[in-house]
């Protein structure tokens, strides 16, 4: 696969990855990228945020051989069948989306036991066949939409289906809350990241040559994302700025394996802090209503006066940070 596939992953949930995900696969979009988004939550929150309930509901209904979610697509694995080509939901020019599904999390044994049979010395198809299914599918969908870049939105979990999500993945970004419960996802997230790293090489040593391509596995964390839910009239409670403090040292201690050089309590930008995202409050009710992102919003959706300057500000601050995410993944 040439296009990148970057994942959006965190042990601590309710840190607004989903939003982030949908709202910059609606930007890079807008940049001229084609995106796929992925996903590959069992919980299908991207899902619900770019189809209205209705269309959901028939997706989910649909047999499982018409492979239009992503468990529909893996589901054949669990019997005696192969992957399934996936149906691409396409949401605007140049934005598809591989739909997420409940029933995902049916398939979190199957993963965890093949995951120590790609390992054996006989018999390795179908266990590799069945860890690298999600990269096989979303292989197939970039290939499908001419993906110049692939998101996928994952779970908070630290479970097989993430694993295997990961391993998908070329780049990792890591969103974060300003608090003691995002620290710990930090502590938690990084070995994960590594370990997961390491035993994907060695399976991918153990069947040389394989009978099929095989994703690498890099999970290359490229920084995080600071939701700034604690903002007031632009400037950080004392919580919030206690916290944000500590995240540099953290994510450069817990995630890329460093120790780091700078003091918590040092002012100076964090080069591994991707961006500050706003939280806008007021707005994210009228887009949720509108099913458009933030910056979308027009005075027909509610957006006039101080929401519509939001919304513009919105914009900016969002295609800022889309264009540093591609420097990122693009170098």
């Amino acid at each position: 696969m040439t296009a990148p596939v970057l994942a959006f992953f965190n042990n601590k949930g309710g840190v607004g990855k989903t939003s982030l995900v949908y709202h910059l696969a609606w930007m890079l979009s807008e940049l001229d990228r084609s995106v796929l988004a992925v996903d590959l939550d069992p919980q299908a929150n991207l899902t619900a945020a770019f189809l209205p309930e209705k269309a959901v509901e028939e997706l989910w209904e649909q047999p499982d051989e018409n492979a239009a979610t992503i468990a529909q697509c893996i589901s054949p694995l669990a019997e005696v069948g192969d992957i399934g080509n996936p149906r691409l939901r396409r949401v605007a020019d140049g934005l598809h989306l591989i739909p997420g599904d409940l029933a995902l999390s049916g398939f979190e044994d199957l993963l965890a036991t093949e995951w120590p049979r790609c390992l054996g010395s006989e018999n390795l198809y179908r266990a590799f066949r069945v860890v690298t299914a999600f990269w096989l599918v979303l292989g197939e969908g970039a290939r499908r939409c001419a993906a110049d870049i692939v998101l996928i939105d994952v779970g908070p979990s630290l479970g097989a289906i993430n694993r295997s999500a990961l391993i998908a993945t070329d780049f990792v970004v890591v969103p974060l809350g300003a608090d003691l419960f995002s620290r710990q996802g930090l502590r938690n997230l990084g070995p994960t990241l590594r370990r997961w790293r390491g035993d994907w090489r060695t399976r991918r040593r153990n069947w040389d040559p394989p009978r099929f391509d095989l994703p690498r596995g890099d999970m290359d964390p490229v920084g995080y994302v600071i939701q700034q839910h604690g903002v007031r009239l632009k400037r950080p409670v004392k919580a919030y700025d206690r916290w944000a403090r500590r995240m540099p040292a953290e994510y450069a201690r817990s995630v890329l394996d460093l120790e780091p050089v700078r003091a918590p309590q040092e002012t100076a930008p964090d080069p591994n802090c991707i961006a500050t995202v706003k939280h806008y409050r007021s707005l994210v009710p009228l887009a949720q209503e509108a099913r458009k992102p933030i910056f979308a919003l027009a005075p027909a959706d509610g957006a006039i006066g101080s929401h519509a300057v939001a919304a513009n500000e919105a914009y900016d601050d969002f295609k800022q940070l889309a264009g540093e995410i591609l420097r990122r993944v693009e170098s």
